[in-house]
């Protein structure tokens, strides 16, 4: 008999039976995307029409209670049907449940239920920053281990024995299996995924659709050299307009807090430090200038943007998809620079 040595010993979680989704931040980052839409275009949307009340007779059915009910919803989908496809319909429910739900925060953490208690903006932005950055802390606190996407791989699996295989979610399982490499049970998943009959019919995926197009558009601009620059010249530029805001409001302006004066200032100034030390490396070093970029176009996103929701929703709200726009833009002509350097012959 011969010994197989001892087994490396797992993480809790995995000994738990909770691997992580290797598709979970996709879909989390499409949850807190669809709940800042649905709450912009809430507001946006209540403002046009002067603010109506469903109800009648000392009753107001606030939109919280929709918000609740889409969540719920959301849930008994998730607990009623198995594998990955239904979690794109629950992302959708949910974020636009969540969406409805945090909207109506200022009426439960102000005594007066005020709707338009002022912070609410940025309290908002707060708490889906906050879950984000749980979000990727749960993923990048270790790598990725071959068991888990071996998990995703039969996870895939479980739709494909019911519905088929349409070619592209069969092209994302074999994508999971190659990555488990020898893990045991590897051989047992490829031939159930081998089973798998083709069918090209698949459950429509909005969010997947709509990212493979931002990615897309992303690259195809990239290949415009002019692009970036445009792209780098609007990144500096936001971010000196930022730090001038907050200069402004530190020597003109008695009536905003000064906590906000500064958090303005000091993280336009990073913002700003960052976007010239990759002015001042990008020719030299593409891949560094471009990365010291993203490093300022996610202080704007993850701190600056905070304080002046506080200060402005709605210009808030412009200059968010502004930086979203730099960032896709920064990620893909990055991700370009790694591709030349993949593919480009080793001399």
């Amino acid at each position: 008999m011969t010994s197989k040595g001892p087994v490396p010993p797992r993480r809790l979680p995995l000994r738990l039976g909770l691997p992580r989704d290797p598709a979970s931040s996709s879909h989390i980052t499409a949850f807190l995307a669809i709940t800042l839409a649905t709450v912009v275009v809430t507001r946006l949307l209540l403002r046009l029409t002067g603010f109506p009340q469903l109800g009648g007779g000392g009753v107001h059915i606030s939109h919280v209670l929709w918000g609740g009910l889409l969540m719920a919803l959301g849930f008994i989908v998730l607990m009623t049907f198995v594998g990955p496809v239904v979690r794109r319909v629950v992302v959708v429910l949910a974020g636009v449940g969540f969406g409805l739900f945090i909207d109506e925060i200022g009426k439960f953490v102000t005594s007066d239920y005020d709707y338009f208690w002022e912070p609410t903006a940025a309290l908002i932005y707060l708490v889906v920053v906050g879950l984000g950055l749980f979000a990727d802390m749960l993923h990048r606190r270790h790598p990725r281990e071959p068991s888990e996407y071996l998990a995703a791989a039969a996870d895939q699996a479980v739709a494909g024995l019911a519905g088929g295989f349409s070619a592209r979610e069969r092209t994302r399982a074999h994508w999971y299996l190659e990555r488990a490499g020898d893990a045991p049970g590897a051989e047992q998943v490829r031939a159930l995924l081998e089973a798998v009959e083709h069918d090209a019919d698949e459950l429509p995926d909005p969010v997947g659709a709509t990212s493979r197009g931002i990615v897309h558009v992303s690259r195809w601009l990239v290949r415009a050299r002019w692009v970036p620059w445009v792209t780098v010249a609007l990144l500096v530029a936001t971010s000196a307009v930022t730090l001038a805001r907050g200069i402004y409001g530190w020597t003109a302006s008695a009536d905003e807090p000064a906590w906000l004066v500064v958090g303005i200032l000091l993280s336009g100034f990073a913002s700003t430090a960052f976007a010239v030390v990759g002015l001042a490396r990008v020719r030299g070093d593409r891949e560094d200038g471009y990365r010291w970029f993203r490093r300022a176009v996610l202080v704007a996103l993850l701190v600056t943007q905070i304080f002046l929701f506080r200060l402005a929703p709605w210009d808030a709200t412009i200059g968010l998809l502004v930086d979203l726009v730099i960032l896709a833009v920064v990620a893909a002509e990055l991700d370009v620079i790694a591709d030349d350097r993949t593919t480009s012959p080793v001399g």
